[in-house]
């Protein structure tokens, strides 16, 4: 026996995909970079909280405005035609109502630190994440937007622990976030490209063509070149070398999984993505412990 309110809630997870945490990850793990660099250290335990709080929550809203805005294709491709606004169990008026609370709830955990200037940079976070859904009309490399709009808390976590951004080195996070992002967000178009082929839709798989892997591979060397040169610009150590030197084994095995550019392989390797955020991570972290 069913209860309609438990599967319509159900329903709203869903449509945020707290069912499938890897995008969360992906969020998480470079705001985490970003904060752990701004600190210096461990951040501040409530301005932790409230960005990996605020992470779960703006990836829920991301999730639901995108599923809004691609209702009329998610139903022509087999991967996610059972997507709860595609198949029909919410409403397009309940995914907005959804992206509109969810990110009001985002917002009132970054007022809580009453910081102005993170507030201020929230504003264009806000835009990128509700725009990203319709790069994709557009735009040849819809990924980039995803890649700015997944580096926006950066900024924010510089602003929210030391009141400030120190701008030459947040780009360069930046930098080698979007690089990684359109990386392993190309593996997902990979695994896409015969259906958006099909319906229209642009993805940088397509654009990128027959040198997809060398792309990929190409971007996925500049994130973690730039990552290292940012750490021994800023004095870390040898831990955090060796969490980029892991973060880079795990990228070559992921060129490893897509050399067939089998779909379901591709798809693997975009979920298997998110290791390599959490194993730089992991060496910032414990670079900073010692």
């Amino acid at each position: 026996m069913t209860h309609p309110v438990a599967d319509k809630l159900l329903d709203y997870a869903r449509l945020m995909r707290f069912h499938r945490p890897v995008g969360i990850y992906l969020l998480l793990w470079p705001t985490l970079w970003a904060l752990w660099f701004a600190a210096e250290g461990v951040p501040p335990w409530p301005v932790l909280l409230v960005f990996v709080l605020g992470t779960a929550l703006m990836r829920g809203a991301g999730c639901a405005i995108n599923d809004l805005a691609d209702r009329k294709i998610d139903v022509h491709v087999a991967r996610t035609r059972d997507r709860p606004v595609a198949a029909g169990r919410v409403s397009p008026r309940e995914a907005l109502l959804v992206f509109v609370i969810v990110s009001l709830l985002a917002l009132a955990l970054l007022c809580a630190l009453r910081n102005p200037l993170a507030l201020l940079l929230s504003v264009p976070a806000a835009l990128l994440a509700a725009c990203y859904p319709f790069a994709k009309r557009y735009l040849s490399i819809p990924q980039a937007i995803l890649g700015l709009a997944f580096s926006a808390g950066m900024p924010m976590a510089f602003a929210a622990v030391r009141g400030t951004v120190d701008w030459p080195l947040v780009t360069a996070l930046i930098v080698a976030n979007l690089c990684w992002v359109i990386a392993y967000d190309t593996y997902y178009a990979m695994a896409d490209r015969p259906e958006d082929l099909k319906i229209g839709v642009r993805s940088s798989a397509i654009f990128f063509g027959r040198h997809d892997r060398l792309v990929t591979a190409l971007l996925q060397t500049v994130s973690l070149i730039i990552l290292l040169i940012v750490g021994l610009e800023t004095g870390r150590g040898a831990l955090y070398v060796a969490g980029v030197a892991v973060a880079a084994m795990l990228a070559v095995y992921e060129q490893w999984l897509i050399r067939q550019r089998e779909p379901a392989a591709c798809f693997r390797a975009f979920l298997h993505s998110h290791w390599i955020g959490l194993a730089v991570l992991i060496g910032l972290v414990a670079d900073f412990a010692v």
